[in-house]
């Protein structure tokens, strides 16, 4: 063996000893590392709730280093890993096991009285919405007996279970009433309040929002110029939707009228899909449909996803997570696209049904002002608006 060769082997042994004894010394390092993590005392976490690593943790000595969100949206035990490096500055891994519950009561949505005529052929049970945020069809009935072809007063519980044993009751009264004789005596007709568009401006115009208007076929005819004279900012214009579940889609009757119009005006817009989707495929073929229609077009405003099927929300055997997914599936699609995406919905939904999601919102809540709590993008806030280039009345929004 020359004496080049010695000396490499000498240098290949030396690096290996070295590397074993760095190695030797890094894992008695670990082993006999210090780590106290207290955990909470509370290892239940609530289905789709917002959770990090840290939340679930008392007291460590040192720091998190992976603290990431925990995905909450299957049921049951969940093996929970994560490093941090402890005061000594050694990284180090530690494991845990959370269970992730239902323990949210489904929603029952009913008035305190219903008043039905006698021999009415209502689904009474079917017309009151009852749903969950997890269980995609829980058990719906009403307690007590009534009796719709008997005039009368009837006191009923509507009950609500769930597939993990929540439970809502809720009491309401339903009156079975004979319809009066009719009379030819004429009602008093309470004509239309109307809100200009220019009172909104003047009430709410800041250097932070824009005032618009959302328009469809109902509005007929309009003149953008007159539109863009009167201030308006910007307009949402509805596309189209579909005839109803599982049917054929249809483009608005008014929408490439109107969005060339809109266009011309330089006025800048935003779209609105009406949809009546029952599931997160049925939502992204919707989304597809969306992008083909508008491929021309510049859209520089979000395109809203509107569902608003509520009186047959029971039919559609969604949970309140299955119905916020399929929103969100058909805004990433959009998204994916390079358009923005949003959420349109009422304040009460918003509040009561939907859940949390980070697209933006559409607020629709008819009021002066507003107590939704949570962010919106943009706030529907009637539906009675006039303005020049409308013959009738018009929704106006603000756009922040």
């Amino acid at each position: 063996m020359n004496k080049k060769l010695k000396i490499v082997l000498i240098i290949i042994i030396s690096l290996m000893v070295l590397t074993s004894g760095i190695l030797l010394y890094q894992y008695i390092r670990i082993k006999t590392a210090t780590i106290k993590v207290v955990l909470k005392k509370d290892l239940n976490v609530e289905f789709n709730s917002k959770v990090k690593v840290a939340d679930l943790v008392e007291s460590i000595n040192g720091k998190i280093l992976t603290n990431y969100k925990i995905d909450t949206t299957k049921l049951g035990e969940k093996e929970i890993k994560f490093k941090f490096k402890n005061d000594e500055n050694i990284k180090l891994k530690y494991v845990f096991k959370i269970k992730v519950v239902d323990t949210t009561k489904p929603v029952v949505w009913l008035k305190d009285i219903y008043n039905v005529q006698v021999g009415s052929d209502i689904n009474l049970k079917e017309s009151i919405l009852c749903g969950d945020n997890y269980d995609n069809k829980p058990k719906c009935q009403i307690e007590g007996e009534y009796d719709l072809n008997t005039i009368g007063s009837y006191n009923l519980i509507y009950k609500a279970t769930d597939k993990n044993g929540n439970i809502t009751s809720k009491l309401f009264q339903l009156n079975v009433y004979e319809p009066l004789p009719a009379t030819n005596s004429e009602e008093n007709s309470q004509e239309t309040i109307k809100i200009n568009f220019s009172d909104v401006v003047n009430t709410y115009k800041t250097k932070k929002n824009k005032i618009g208007i959302d328009v469809s076929k109902w509005q007929g005819d309009i003149d953008f110029k007159k539109l863009k004279n009167a201030g308006v900012e910007f307009v949402m214009i509805r596309l189209g939707g579909t005839r109803g579940k599982n049917g054929k889609y249809f483009v608005d009757e008014k929408f490439k009228q109107n969005i060339k119009a809109a266009q011309k005006a330089h006025i800048p817009v935003g779209l609105y899909f009406y949809s009546y989707a029952d599931s997160s495929k049925k939502a992204r073929e919707d989304a597809e449909w969306v992008l083909k229609q508008i491929k021309k077009y510049d859209i520089s405003l979000p395109i809203a996803f509107d569902w608003e099927e509520w009186q047959h929300f029971n039919d559609y055997n969604l949970s309140f997570y299955g119905l916020t997914s399929m929103a969100e599936e058909f805004l990433k699609v959009i998204e994916r696209a390079g358009y923005h995406g949003m959420l349109y919905s009422s304040k009460n939904y918003l509040e009561n049904i939907w859940l949390e999601t980070d697209y933006d919102i559409w607020l629709a809540h008819y009021t002066g002002e507003t107590d939704y709590k949570k962010d919106y993008k943009m706030w529907q806030l009637c539906d009675n608006g006039v303005v020049d280039g409308i013959n009738g009345l018009v929704d106006i929004d603000i756009m922040y």
